[in-house]
C-alpha cells in the first residue's frame, strides 16, 4: 500500500468528524507526532504519525508551494 502524501500547512479530511461538526484539519506540526488544528473551532490535537495516517482520508487543500511565494529580490 502506498503511503499518503501530506505536508505542513495542508488541510486534510479525517474519517470521523470533530464534535464541532467539521472534519477538516490543518497540519501545524510534523515529526514522529503530528499536530492538527480544527479549521472550524481552532482546537488542536497531537497524535502519533501512524495513527494520523490511518485516520486521514485525503488532502483537501495543499499548502502554498515554494514556487508561489514571491522572490525576495522582487523579480
Amino acid at each position: 500500500m502506498e503511503r499518503k502524501q501530506f505536508d505542513l500547512g495542508d488541510v486534510v479530511q479525517m474519517k470521523k468528524p470533530h464534535p464541532c461538526g467539521t472534519n477538516e484539519w490543518e497540519i501545524i506540526r510534523m515529526g514522529m507526532d503530528i499536530r492538527i488544528k480544527c479549521v472550524h473551532c481552532k482546537h488542536s490535537v497531537l497524535i502519533p504519525r501512524a495513527e494520523f495516517e490511518k485516520k486521514m482520508k485525503k488532502v483537501l487543500r495543499q499548502a502554498a508551494s515554494d514556487s508561489a511565494q514571491s522572490d525576495p529580490e522582487g523579480h
